[in-house]
């Protein structure tokens, strides 16, 4: 379903304490500006298979959602290429497209249509998005007035609405309310249940040594280490 092939990811870090564009324009122009290259992956290349659930493990800065970001399109690698054969649905940030100016009702047609329902689509599981998100009356509400759990908890909601082909996951299942967050895990245990291949990223060994066929550890940029989820966890704990 996925093939990343000797993926690297570079990125310009300005060394210059520039603290307005004006002084960027002037800098840029003189030709004075100063950056410093840092590679967030280097020569990465793993393949995952249909139906397989892949674990991403890594301290921070490993380039885990890095990783995620190129295979989602959201970032184009500097060297290397990605195959993908499925329709995505990556949660890596929740609710950044929500607008905070609109009711959650208006977000779930607006996020939605981001991540590629249409209408109709929307109109059907409407109830069933704002029932699983428990919002009740708080759905007619403009989210600048929602708590941060309130808004994972509808971008969830809405994520995870259809069985897409190829899930990717970052970090989130530490959403909402501990009776939302076993909630939460139930829906992602069903999806991946239902075929779903899915990449998931979690400082939660326990969580990844119960869903993960297969892990990917990432240092510094690189693969460390993959293979079997128990033999991967056991030396990273290591």
């Amino acid at each position: 379903m996925i093939e990343v092939k000797n993926v690297s990811m570079s990125f310009r870090m300005s060394q210059d304490r520039i603290q307005s564009i004006k002084e960027y324009l002037v800098a840029m122009a003189k030709g004075k500006l100063k950056y410093k290259e840092f590679w967030a992956l280097k020569d990465v290349s793993f393949s995952v298979r249909p139906g397989e659930v892949l674990g991403i493990i890594g301290r921070n800065g490993a380039g885990k959602s890095t990783i995620l970001k190129v295979i989602s399109g959201i970032l184009k690698p500097t060297e290397g290429a990605v195959e993908v054969r499925g329709n995505i649905v990556p949660m890596l940030e929740l609710g950044s497209g929500f607008d905070f100016d609109l009711t959650g009702r208006e977000n779930i047609y607006l996020n939605g249509s981001i991540l590629g329902y249409s209408r109709k689509f929307l109109d059907e599981k409407y109830d069933a998005i704002v029932d699983f998100s428990e919002l009740g009356e708080f759905i007619e509400m403009p989210i600048r007035n929602y708590s941060s759990g309130m808004m994972m908890r509808l971008a969830f909601s809405i994520a995870t609405v259809v069985n897409p082909e190829i899930l990717i996951v970052d970090e989130i299942l530490a959403v909402g309310d501990e009776a939302f967050q076993r909630k939460s895990r139930q829906r992602m245990l069903e999806l991946m249940g239902g075929g779903t291949t899915v990449l998931f990223v979690s400082h939660n060994l326990d969580q990844v040594r119960e869903m993960c066929d297969r892990v990917l550890w990432l240092d510094h940029g690189q693969v460390k280490m993959l293979g079997e989820t128990k033999e991967v966890c056991d030396a990273y704990q290591i």
